[in-house]
């Protein structure tokens, strides 16, 4: 199925066209269009949606279909979609053949895919986060406020000039460091994390035990961060804050320390004596107890002992620009230039912190890390945390 929409008009007025993989609209029935979908599915009260939302779209029931009505949309007019968005009840296998397909040509690679999972029970959830070519699992019938947001996002990265030339100024970075103070960094990554954990298994129970009994809730706060390269990556950290505390962060705007006042460039989120946090979690900020799960992420290689803070995806957003994305070419860290240098100091502006992160970066070495991990201890006593 095929929606048009009248420039004149706006969204008022619709043209259905029904067609099979061997027919095609005629010439001269297709507006122009701002924004453009392209659903796999069935479900019309995602598609009704996404009519609200966009100016023109597709719709196909089918993979098959999905293939066949891309290939002659782009033969014919040459456009691509803003966004691809399909159905989880489409399949893993067909969802696989339909990647192939995308990756074929690069400039569908770079369109962000979504999977609605609106129908998917736990299981299904389960699997459908194996899918590593998917850019985002979303519920239409819960999320579709936060639709446009996230593709933006996913876009603003996937962008195929922009995201080359962050990708060809990771590879430079990448390739002045010798082979040798890679293998430094992370053999003495995986030595120390090992090490601490073994140890600290005592001090993990008690710190669970003691965040189980004042408050209810999970005992690791476990978050999407953007690390090296803008990769996301799930983020361990002992719960400090009342649960759903993320949910609150609208209303404590106007306590933000940081001069986020314009709409446009970078954005950071901090606020003084937040309210959101417990007792058990003011004692674990204050000495850094709260930072020991990330000892786990090093492990796992989505970290390092040193770099630069993996930061929320909301702040990780605007970000994007050639000015500040330089400060994710250096690995996300537990500590780094920027806490040993600014942590505790209120006064510190977007622009300062960023600066750090971006000076790191550029001198990012093995011997650099051994300097600031020396430094740390004197940052760690501070009553001011990350």
């Amino acid at each position: 199925m095929e929606l048009v929409y009248s420039p004149k008009t706006g969204t008022t007025e619709k043209k259905y066209r029904h067609y099979t993989v061997n027919s095609f609209a005629e010439k001269g029935l297709i507006a122009e269009k701002k924004k453009e979908f392209f659903y796999i599915g069935k479900d019309s009260f995602i598609i009704d949606n996404l009519v609200q939302s966009f100016e023109s779209g597709y719709a196909a029931e089918n993979v098959e279909n999905a293939i066949s009505i891309l290939t002659k949309v782009i033969e014919k007019r040459n456009v691509y979609p803003d966004v691809i968005l399909a159905d989880a009840a489409a399949g893993a296998a067909a969802l696989h053949t339909f990647y192939k397909f995308l990756s074929a040509n690069r400039s569908l690679s770079s369109i962000p895919f979504l999977i609605d999972a609106s129908s998917s029970g736990a299981r299904e959830l389960s699997e459908l986060r194996k899918l590593a070519f998917v850019d985002e699992i979303i519920s239409m019938h819960t999320q579709s406020d936060k639709l446009l947001s996230k593709i933006y996002f996913i876009k603003k990265i996937k962008d195929a000039s922009n995201f080359k030339a962050l990708q060809q100024n990771i590879r430079q970075s990448t390739d002045m460091q010798t082979a040798s103070n890679n293998l430094l960094k992370r053999g003495f990554d995986v030595m120390v994390a090992s090490v601490i954990l073994l140890a600290l298994v005592p001090v993990f129970l008690l710190i669970a035990l003691a965040i189980r009994i004042e408050s209810k809730g999970p005992i690791f706060y476990i978050a999407k961060r953007a690390g090296r390269g803008y990769r996301v990556f799930n983020f361990f950290k002992f719960r400090t804050m009342e649960a759903g505390a993320d949910k609150k962060v609208d209303q404590l705007s106007h306590l933000n320390q940081y001069n986020a006042t314009s709409e446009k460039g970078p954005v950071f989120f901090k606020v003084s004596n937040d309210p959101r946090i417990t007792k058990v979690g003011a004692f674990l900020r204050n000495t850094s107890l709260d930072e020991l799960p990330q000892f786990i992420n090093v492990l796992l290689g989505d970290m390092s002992l040193v770099g630069n803070r993996p930061l929320p995806l909301y702040e990780a957003e605007t970000l994007t620009t050639d000015d500040w994305a330089a400060r994710f070419m250096a690995p996300a860290g537990i500590t780094g230039l920027w806490q040993i240098k600014k942590r505790g100091q209120d006064d510190m502006s977007v622009e300062e912190r960023i600066g750090l992160d971006i000076a790191y970066a550029n001198r990012n070495s093995f011997m650099y890390d051994l300097w600031i991990m020396a430094n740390t201890p004197t940052a760690l006593i501070q009553k001011s945390s990350v």
